[in-house]
């Protein structure tokens, strides 16, 4: 099935490394504009590679990747290795400690026909080109996507534990309250393993859908330009953060909705009659308990509206009308049900294109943040859904469809600015790379 290699990475010199919290940077769909403007006053930021300025940003990012290699602030490890990646972390109001415990490597670039890597949602054209384009003029990747494995004997955690008894980078906290750990394994026996037990899984991507398929979209033109291109080129190979699927510590935040408006300028009244026909809806008291009140509960959620607070509840025998062309694992999503009874039933706008495009709705997941854009005007109203389940997202990948926009929020994000990966050809040019591929599985 999948299959894996190790990297010589490329990562910032001791010096720099001894200050790596400086240096990182988070992800490029999920920086804020604010988090930009202060990481772009550092020169020697991630985020110069990973989110460039200018009129060229790929070129621009090209410029700089040269200059840093040139002199040294980006140096390249000697010896082929995987990654292990550690990030100790809380969730938002719970003092329980996890670690989220994986590693990064390079993976085939395989296409979504072929069915390794598996997707759960669907992407926009514009941000795949983007990093299409960045990839084409770099041939550097500057973050790991995330990709999920199901190992249930969890065998390759004692080589990653090992491994991090003496980690290369260290940060106290970053962005988002994790403190990230970045150690090497580069014993060529416990490599070699690491890629039998991939051979034998398949791989859900859980983060980096636009990446990922920028990756797909450059190997393609290499292989339109190269058609006798043997398939072990480094271009055919993408960088990925594999974590445990079976593990306590992978953690998916909920994603809630706000209304920016309420088609035909719908009163309170009208929208709450609307939604009468498909769901039970019982006032609160307190909007604050919603989330508590909805947990564990299918097809339930929590709508604030002009300062009150409900909780609406799908009547069981209305779910057979859900008849939007996708398998019975996505109709069973809680935010399926929200997505056809809400958005196309009570508000009109039909469909999951149509409401991929309507700019009357956007999203949010922390839960104070919903109720204070509803009570300062910014949104009609605000739907607190439930986290999405392991076991689900595992269930429609394997059905083949996709859920829809905006359903996982895998916590916490990789950071960039840990690792780099060239997939330059000169890559292709020394004996690590052959003996790896050798015994790796076809």
């Amino acid at each position: 099935m999948a299959e894996i290699q190790p990297l010589r990475g490329w990562r910032y010199n001791p010096e720099l490394g001894s200050r790596i919290a400086e240096l990182v940077s988070p992800l490029f769909d999920v920086v804020s504009p604010k988090q930009r403007a202060a990481l772009y006053q550092n020169p020697l930021n991630s985020i110069h590679l990973s989110v460039p300025l200018g009129d060229d940003p790929a070129g621009a990012a090209l410029t700089r990747l040269r200059e840093w290699q040139s002199r040294g602030i980006l140096r390249q490890d000697e010896l082929p290795g995987i990654y292990a990646y550690y990030q100790y972390f809380r969730l938002p109001g719970s003092a329980q400690a996890y670690c989220r415990k994986g590693f990064m490597c390079h993976i085939r670039a395989y296409d979504w026909a072929e069915n390794v890597v598996l997707r759960h949602e669907n992407t926009l054209p514009a941000s795949v080109n983007d990093r299409a384009e960045l990839l084409a003029r770099t041939e550097f990747q500057t973050s790991a996507t995330h990709g999920l494995y199901r190992d249930d004997a969890f065998e390759l955690e004692q080589y990653l534990d090992e491994a991090m008894r003496t980690p290369l980078y260290e940060t106290e906290e970053d962005y988002q309250g994790a403190r990230d750990v970045l150690a090497v394994i580069q014993d060529a026996r416990i490599i070699r393993r690491f890629q039998q037990v991939l051979a034998d899984r398949e791989v859900i991507l859980a983060d980096g859908h636009h990446r990922y398929e920028g990756s797909l979209a450059y190997r393609r033109a290499r292989q339109q330009a190269a058609p006798d291109a043997t398939g072990r080129e480094p271009w055919n190979y993408h960088l990925m953060y594999l974590t445990n699927a079976a593990a306590d510590d992978l953690r998916i935040l909920p994603t809630h909705r706000l209304l920016l408006e309420l088609p035909g300028n719908l009163s309170d009244e009208e929208f709450l009659c609307r939604l009468t026909p498909y769901f039970t809806v019982l006032p609160r008291p307190e909007a604050t308990d919603l989330p508590e009140f909805i947990a564990g509960k299918l097809w339930a959620f929590g709508l604030y509206l002009n300062g009150q607070a409900y909780k609406i509840r799908l009547r069981p025998e209305v779910h057979q009308q859900l008849d939007w062309e996708t398998t019975p694992e996505v109709k069973a999503l809680d935010l399926t049900v929200l997505h056809f009874f809400v958005l196309e039933k009570a508000l009109g706008i039909a469909g999951p294109e149509a409401q991929r495009s309507w700019p009357g709705v956007t999203y949010a997941r922390n839960f104070a943040e919903c109720l204070l854009r509803v009570d300062n005007g910014e949104a009609r109203a605000a739907l607190i859904v439930n986290e999405v389940r392991m076991n689900e997202v595992e269930a429609v990948c394997h059905s083949g469809a996709v859920m829809p926009p905006k359903s996982t929020f895998f916590y916490p994000k990789t950071i960039g600015g840990f690792l780099f990966s060239s997939i330059a050809d000169e890559e292709a040019d020394n004996h690590f790379t052959a003996y790896y591929q050798h015994h790796a599985p076809r």
